[in-house]
């Protein structure tokens, strides 16, 4: 968790606040603060915020998956549902895994407020791909 952290640094990551707690094999955990990084300007979390906390939870999830020496996961859908507003605190999400394929995978990420109601759902679809030769020998 520490590396995976420390990856993060000078990144959207770093920039929104977004944290990993909790990892297993099959899932990732983790939390944003709902500060002034991550609030619209009427004072609500925005929601491209949760979308970049889903992504991030999905995607480290998704890498866990794969070699990196052979293969990578990108991005190719989000899809999210914000169900609840917050004004501040922090907010929790989890990646867990709906399938994890050879080439597709697909995920689900729940973030939570402190009282561990929904704020929003997302289903992301990671596509795996083979590293070309100059990126597997960086």
């Amino acid at each position: 968790i520490k590396q995976i952290n420390l990856k993060a640094k000078e990144t959207l990551v770093e920039n929104l606040g977004i944290v990993i707690t909790d990892i297993d094999s099959l899932s990732v955990s983790g939390k944003m603060p709902v500060d002034n990084r991550t609030l619209q300007p009427f004072g609500l979390l925005h929601g491209g915020a949760s979308v970049a906390l889903a992504e991030t939870l999905g995607s480290i999830a998704g890498g866990m998956q794969v070699d990196f020496k052979t293969h990578s996961v990108v991005g190719i859908e989000i899809s999210s549902s914000h169900l609840r507003s917050v004004s501040n605190g922090w907010v929790y999400g989890k990646a867990n895994a709906v399938r994890v394929g050879k080439k597709i995978q697909v995920w689900e990420i729940s973030i939570t407020n402190s009282s561990n109601k929904i704020i929003s759902k997302s289903r992301l679809t990671l596509a795996v791909i083979k590293n070309d030769k100059q990126h597997s020998d960086k």
